[in-house]
């Protein structure tokens, strides 16, 4: 959920109703894939320099390619569900390998509606745009088997108050919004309790390469690697336990 800062940023999200989000506009970012706007904050959902290439680029090929390579069962938990598009990339990995097992929760605050994800253009085909919109019409809070090799729960409540048993992810897709916006959730503190989520030699793979957030990565125990970002970004970072 790559975002561009406002300064009322972090003063609005802190207290805003579950309601606020239904301004969300469905916009194309400048590689042809959607994202959402938030007039109210000036907030995307991703890069506008390309919502998919950068989905593609930070939680696949530096995420979900490096655990891929070692394992077959895949425990992965994304901050910040948002358009489902980190969810419908690895279910087409899934689709492609039936070796592989993923069982994926996702944490989100601010659902979106089924009406918006219909807008959304991440499917090429009929059947692909059907496989996707079941992400979005699964129940919330239970785990849902979406193909055979591929489970889903949808979980929706704050990052602040999610428990989660220790040495369960493999991966974790960081994915929440941008530090200006949301700084409650680049902490040390947030940051220790998904280090205790994590499995050993698990990985966080997030967009945001600041300096603060790296500090905070290191004080919860992670490694850090700085990696090449996504087209428009030039920096990333990926966190080892």
């Amino acid at each position: 959920m790559a975002v561009f800062p406002s300064p009322l940023a972090a003063d609005c999200l802190l207290f805003l109703p579950m309601n606020f989000f239904s301004n969300r506009k469905i916009v194309q970012s400048e590689d042809g894939s959607s994202t959402i706007f938030i007039p109210e904050i000036n907030q995307h959902y991703h890069s506008i320099h390309g919502a998919l290439q950068e989905s593609r680029h930070v939680f696949m090929k530096m995420g979900w390619d490096v655990v891929a390579e070692k394992q077959n069962e895949i425990s992965i938990l994304e901050i910040g569900f948002g358009t489902g598009l980190n969810a419908f990339l690895v279910l087409e990995e899934c689709l492609c390998d039936e070796a592989k097992k993923v069982f994926y929760s996702s944490i989100e605050n601010y659902p979106l509606s089924l009406e918006d994800a219909k807008q959304l253009n991440y499917a090429s085909d009929d059947l692909q745009q059907k496989i996707f919109l079941k992400l979005h019409e699964v129940e919330w809070n239970i785990e849902m088997k979406i193909t055979e090799n591929y489970f889903l729960k949808k979980i929706q409540m704050k990052l602040e108050d999610f428990i989660s048993e220790q040495n369960k992810f493999n991966l974790i897709f960081f994915d929440a919004f941008s530090p200006e916006a949301q700084p409650e959730l680049w902490t040390k503190e947030i940051f220790e309790k998904l280090y205790l989520s994590m499995k050993n030699d698990g990985i966080l793979v997030t967009y945001c390469a600041k300096g603060q957030v790296r500090r905070n990565m290191i004080a919860a125990g992670f490694s850090i690697e700085r990696l090449e970002g996504p087209p428009g970004k030039r920096e990333m970072l990926r966190a080892r336990k």
